[in-house]
């Protein structure tokens, strides 16, 4: 089973109908005292177009994110491509020898030898259909569980005015091509970010997330998180609008036989944390704000990837019509409505809006903000603070926190990304936390 911090145990005997009493909770000190962790900076923050003012080329990722948005589909394919060729010209080349040692068969292989991708390819396909067997199986009984996301009229009206979007979170990384057993983040590929977005009403049930159908994958081509303040790093939407199955497809691996050197492997991706997070406003900037729940520690690989037991980040989306660089003009930037793009303003940024997630290749600038507390991203606003039944920012987000630790308790696999997904250990690692 998942273990999850287990301070919360005190805090579970307390009922929740005492944290209101008529008047509102503070969101001092005294609000969650086993949670805290630090006070957020009282310095103020610039807003987005006050930090960009920048060249577009000192992001780091600009270049990445072009290349691997436009070459997408082919990447990872150019070196498959490349063994392949330089197979068949060794192939060529065995037939001529072939001439000459008459023990050799037109192929290069010797008599009765078995072809090599014929038989890795029967191997792979045997494990295969049996992951894809346990995987519908899961599936089928995700579907057919409805109580894990339940709707809260109560909820609803206390939700704070400032979070635009809250949901469950799952962080992956994918090794390099031929590397099964990454050692560090020398060897990985890249890193993603997958959002289930839930009602802004609703309150984390039990069991396995149901399958909406309205998941983001998130592609980060710098492969961590920012670490600091001064990181700056830039995030595309890989896909959207994804059922669990259309995930798995997009995260298995891939293992195909060449002439010269064997096998090659793309790896399938690995999680490395979930929990849960929300987009908030702060009336000039957006930002992205998180809880994790599993792992109940931080380990090395969230330390390197760039994680925290909490954290946060100002976010703000790149106009996709704004000149730029050659290095960061993509050939298929995302295309939005006439109702999304006039609020660029002809501005080459805007704070992130959820919506905007909902489109494929959107590009948007992630900064570092709250490293290991959320930050300005959690701050309430004024007209909340007149409001008694709204709660604040960081009560929503610890008790959604709460809840999502609650539920993965209750899973029967003791990886709740491979529950929620319905992943088999059969093609995935498991929920890794040291390489």
């Amino acid at each position: 089973m998942a273990r999850t911090r287990s301070s919360r145990d005190s805090a579970k005997s307390t009922p929740q109908s005492a944290t209101k009493a008529g008047s509102k909770r503070s969101a001092g000190p005294s609000a969650s005292p086993p949670r805290k962790r630090g006070r957020p900076s009282k310095k103020e923050q610039k807003t987005i177009e006050e930090t960009m003012d920048i060249a577009d080329d000192q992001i780091e990722d600009d270049k990445d994110v072009a290349e691997q948005i436009n070459d997408d589909a082919t990447t990872e394919r150019k070196s498959e491509s490349k063994e392949i060729m330089n197979g068949h010209h060794q192939e060529h080349n065995g037939n001529d020898d072939a001439t000459k040692n008459e023990s050799k068969t037109a192929n290069g292989l010797n008599d009765g030898e078995k072809n090599a991708f014929d038989e890795i390819k029967g191997d792979a396909n045997e494990v295969k259909e049996a992951a894809k067997e346990e995987q519908d199986k899961k599936t089928e009984d995700i579907a057919q569980h409805n109580e894990s996301v339940i709707t809260d009229e109560k909820r609803e009206a206390a939700i704070p005015s400032s979070i635009l979007e809250k949901g469950v979170v799952y962080f992956f990384f994918r090794g390099r091509v031929g590397v099964e057993d990454p050692q560090g983040i020398e060897d990985v590929a890249r890193s993603y970010l997958v959002l289930r977005p839930l009602p802004l009403g609703a309150k984390i049930g039990e069991g396995p997330l149901e399958d909406s159908g309205n998941a983001r994958l998130l592609a980060l081509p710098k492969k961590m998180l920012p670490k600091n303040k001064q990181d700056r790093f830039l995030m595309f939407v890989e896909k959207t609008n994804q059922f669990i199955k259309d995930l798995r497809e997009q995260f298995a691996g891939n293992e195909y036989a060449t002439k010269t050197s064997g096998t090659s492997n793309t790896p399938a991706a690995t999680p490395f944390a979930e929990g849960i997070y929300a987009i908030t406003s702060t009336g000039r900037e957006s930002h992205l704000a998180y809880h994790i729940t599993v792992p109940e520690k931080i380990g090395e690989v969230q330390k390197e990837l760039g994680i925290n037991l909490k954290g946060s980040y100002v976010v703000s989306a790149k106009n996709p019509n704004a000149p730029g660089p050659a290095n960061a003009t993509l050939s298929n930037p995302a295309q939005y409505p006439e109702s999304i793009q006039k609020k660029f303003r002809n501005l080459r940024w805007m704070p992130l809006e959820p919506e905007l997630l909902n489109y494929e290749n959107t590009q948007f600038l992630v900064i570092g903000e709250g490293m290991g507390d959320t930050g300005r991203a959690t701050e309430e606003m004024s007209k909340d603070k007149k409001d008694d039944e709204k709660e604040t920012p960081s009560e929503e987000l610890e008790k959604l926190e709460e809840e999502d630790h609650d539920r993965v308790e209750g899973l029967k696999e003791d990886d709740p990304v491979f529950a929620d997904l319905g992943l088999s250990s059969k093609e995935y690692h498991k929920l890794q936390t040291t390489w």
